[in-house]
């Protein structure tokens, strides 16, 4: 296969595997929970689809479910494998673990809380971090890569937060609007990191299989 026709820096961004916490739509955040097996699975078919490409590296969230993702993508690809803080999910701080209802349950301060943190990101949960300063440290890595691998595909394997935040970078758009994208489990999203950057791809299932989307089957 040829692949001369590749002139700038690819980044395939892979959002980990499902997780127990994920089925449950809670704040996972800095919580270290594994994937289910289901998340193993489609670590591994996202592996399969990542080894037919020409991946110069994968960088990971050093988390241990998007690292777990990582290990597996590793094998399948035969290439380095570094982990980075600066792909790791934000803190939610005291909300960690929570729902959004349960959220709102704590009270008037919580829920006036969630209600500015959903619509200004420079908000941030309660101790946590604001999707401002997660996509401060996301554009910094892509800025980094761009210097030192001008032309070629890199797979993040992140989180839902690192990568809406350098997806709405990438689109130039509010990062509020990112609140309209949503990530599944295991997909793969492809952006062309260049000084006008270029979403290919998002949200892809092609390897998964579409009744794995939880927005087809419920």
């Amino acid at each position: 296969m040829n692949h001369d026709f590749q002139k700038a820096l690819r980044f395939f961004l892979v959002r980990h595997g499902e997780t127990a916490e994920n089925i449950r739509m809670r704040y996972l955040g800095t919580r270290d929970e594994p994937l289910t097996d289901q998340g193993i699975r489609q670590a591994h078919q996202a592996a399969a689809a990542l080894s037919q490409l020409p991946i110069r590296m994968i960088i990971s969230s050093p988390m241990r479910r998007a690292a777990d993702t990582a290990g597996i993508i590793r094998k399948a690809c035969d290439v380095e494998l570094s982990l980075d803080s600066r792909l790791a999910e934000g803190s939610f701080g005291n909300w960690e673990g929570l729902s959004r209802a349960e959220v709102l349950a704590l009270g008037s301060p919580d829920s006036e809380l969630l209600a500015r943190w959903e619509s200004d990101p420079s908000c941030a949960p309660p101790g946590g971090e604001s999707i401002v300063a997660i996509q401060h440290r996301v554009i910094g890595l892509a800025e980094e890569l761009k210097k030192e691998l001008p032309a070629a595909s890199v797979v993040l394997v992140s989180h839902v937060g690192p990568i809406k935040a350098l997806l709405a970078a990438a689109m130039d758009i509010p990062l509020q609007s990112s609140r309209r994208l949503f990530l599944d489990p295991g997909t793969i999203s492809v952006v062309e990191w260049t000084p006008r950057p270029l979403l290919r791809l998002f949200n892809s299932h092609a390897h998964l299989g579409w009744s794995s989307a939880r927005w087809m089957v419920g």
